[in-house]
């Protein structure tokens, strides 16, 4: 179950929350990691991944966010968290996780703003991770397959 999509996709979830904290409350990824491990739903989530995307996300915020800079109408600073966490969990994936189509970084990314972000976030999410993947992944996009 660890490497299953659906284990993908809680580890992601709850990575876009810890993110999410560390912006309200600065504090080490470590003390993140160990504070979720005792979450109810990590049993059912990639916990290896969780922990890439929480160390490697918080490792790499300001990087992250100067990339994420060049795609957005505002600063990163004044987006909402929501967004702002799953961006960069976007980012990170796009950039560094070949292994994880870019269709379903967006998708995933859609999916998380569409259940805990602004009303309309998932559609500003979806352009900005479509602008990312159009950048970052431009031969995987290369061939019309719709």
């Amino acid at each position: 179950m660890a490497g299953s999509s659906q284990a993908r996709s809680v580890a992601r979830r709850l990575a876009m929350q810890a993110i999410y904290q560390a912006q309200l409350n600065a504090q080490p990824w470590q003390d993140l990691h160990q504070q979720f491990l005792a979450n109810a739903d990590m049993p059912r989530a990639d916990g290896e991944y969780f922990r890439e995307l929480v160390e490697q996300v918080c490792g790499a915020r300001e990087r992250l966010d100067a990339d994420l800079a060049t795609l957005l109408d505002r600063p990163p600073k004044d987006l909402d968290p929501v967004e702002h966490a799953i961006l960069l969990i976007g980012m990170y994936e796009l950039e560094a996780r070949s292994d994880v189509p870019f269709r379903v970084v967006i998708n995933e990314g859609v999916g998380l703003a569409r259940k805990f972000g602004a009303t309309d976030g998932h559609k500003y999410v979806n352009a900005v991770l479509d602008r990312a993947a159009a950048r970052l992944r431009a031969s995987e996009r290369g061939s019309p397959s719709n």
